[in-house]
């Protein structure tokens, strides 16, 4: 069939067939068709949408992101016809039958992900099949060389390159601010590319763009590595492992993060910047991802495997998870707290402790500390300023003011204490209740919203002292957070009262 070219500005791939169109070629929503330019040659596979009002009969609406591979204009003349369905739908639903994919499958769908050959209700179908039907650990594998394979790589010219990671569940885990800048200013190199939030309420990536940019191609975090020995970029810009972050763009609604495909995300991501020493923070508590150490000690042994089926030396810190890392939750807040400590400031302790462990391991993995040193090689690059000052190289790197200072920022404008409503010791702090706070209040998307913690598990206050301050850039939003938090409660203070229920002849 051939139609006339409407160029719809909408960020979207695609295209938008008249309904008499679609009918006359057989074809429904969400089917497929081919898309060919007679000028250029270019051929693109497009998912249908059908209308009988946006355009008119004899006439393609071509969206956006699918006008960017096709190169068409206004008006122009173009051949449509009917395309064939991709071999990896057959295999997605071997897996919902909980078959188990072979390298050549997994390969397939990762390379079908990637291309766009299949749809987002076909992507999450994918996911929601690895989350009910786990994938053991040859189908990780082939998953974390599929993803690999179908993006770039970085090969430094030397070994060893570092590099650390933590699974996520705990809200304030801001130690990547620490443990990258103490790991490079020791001499090794640590190319850290980053995700944004999945579940929680800032992404090492999300944290980082409050100093410096965070969106550059894979080229440029080598560049950037050889040159000052690190970097913390947004993995999602570099096209490393894409398929990766297309299928956490799906996960985040569900807010799910399925063990075999975490695995995968993980490592791949790792294996393609090229690290060969990989140390791994596993949050270990009752509102962690990871609730038993049991639990930990088993992710950390498949880590570890995976780690060995690719070549890679895998350490993993199982770490106390029941509460907060620090008093902060939320981008800015984070951020400000991280400066401070890299100022010289000795709180909090949990923030500067976890840190300096998992940069301990990763010295001493690296041979620039005897094993059970690390610590203390780790806290003396602290305390010198060495690793304010690797920060600082990496801020100005990334096009941020490599002279900023804690007391340049500021947390979100809208404002309100929550105070302890008894006097008692603070008895249990939910994290994924206050991720949700954060997140209520804005938190990533609203750099300056997030929490601020005053009193923390175990410590005594009194009726009327601050528990935490919400913060929110706008009022609105910092509204719905107060009505999450009362409905929540996430920080619970010994003695308080939950509820009273009077008899039924009292109501």
């Amino acid at each position: 069939m051939k139609l006339i070219v409407k160029i719809l500005d909408i960020a979207t791939r695609g295209v938008l067939l008249n309904r008499l169109d679609a009918r006359s070629m057989g074809v429904l929503n969400g089917d497929r068709i081919q898309v060919i330019n007679p000028k250029n040659g270019v051929s693109v596979t497009a998912f249908v949408e059908t209308t009988s009002t946006i355009t008119e009969q004899g006439t393609l609406g071509v969206y956006r992101i699918t006008n960017e591979r096709l190169h068409l204009d206004e008006g122009a003349g173009i051949e449509i016809r009917e395309a064939g369905r991709p071999a990896s739908l057959d295999f997605i639903k071997k897996k919902m039958d909980g078959g188990k994919l072979n390298k050549e499958e997994t390969l397939t769908i990762i390379k079908d992900i990637v291309s766009d050959e299949i749809s987002s209700a076909e992507l999450t179908a994918f996911i929601t099949a690895s989350y009910i039907n786990p994938l053991d650990m040859n189908e990780v594998e082939h998953l974390t060389r599929a993803m690999v394979e179908t993006g770039e790589q970085i090969k430094f010219a030397s070994k060893p390159i570092v590099d650390k990671h933590s699974i996520g569940g705990v809200p304030g885990n801001k130690i990547s601010f620490l443990v990258v800048p103490i790991i490079a200013a020791s001499g090794l190199k640590i190319p850290k590319t980053s995700s944004r939030a999945i579940t929680g309420a800032g992404g090492t990536a999300d944290l980082m763009e409050v100093l410096a940019f965070v969106e550059f191609t894979a080229s440029e975090v080598q560049q950037m590595t050889d040159k000052v020995g690190g970097c913390i970029v947004w993995g999602g810009a570099t096209n490393i492992a894409p398929a990766d972050d297309r299928i956490i763009i799906q996960e985040y609604p569900f807010k799910i993060d399925a063990r075999g495909q975490m695995l995968a995300s993980v490592m791949a991501k790792k294996f393609a910047v090229g690290a060969n020493l990989v140390v791994i923070d596993i949050p270990v508590g009752l509102h962690t991802k990871v609730a038993t150490m049991q639990d930990g000690r088993k992710l950390a042994r498949e880590f570890i495997e995976l780690g060995e089926r690719l070549g890679m030396k895998v350490e993993c810190a199982l770490t106390y998870g029941d509460i907060p890392v620090g008093h902060s939750i939320g981008p800015t807040l984070e951020i400000l707290e991280a400066l401070r400590v890299l100022e010289g400031s000795p709180e909090p302790n949990s923030f500067i402790q976890k840190s300096l462990s998992i940069a301990g391991i990763a010295l001493e993995m690296a041979g620039k500390a005897q094993r059970g040193s690390g610590v203390a090689v780790a806290q003396d690059l602290l305390t010198s300023g060495k690793a304010l000052e690797k920060l600082r190289q990496i801020i100005e790197m990334q096009g941020g003011n490599p002279q900023i200072k804690s007391s340049d920022l500021t947390a979100g404008e809208y404002q309100y204490v929550v105070k302890s409503p008894a006097s008692g010791y603070v008895i249990e702090m939910n994290n994924e209740s206050l991720i949700s706070l954060a997140r209520t209040a804005g938190a990533p998307h609203d750099r300056g919203a997030g929490i601020l913690l005053h009193a923390k598990k175990g410590k005594l206050t009194k009726m009327g002292e601050p528990l935490f301050t919400i913060y929110a850039d706008r009022n609105w939003r910092l509204q719905n957070a107060i009505e999450e938090g009362r409905r929540l409660m996430p920080v619970l203070v010994e003695g308080m009262l939950l509820d009273r229920v009077p008899p039924v002849s009292e109501i």
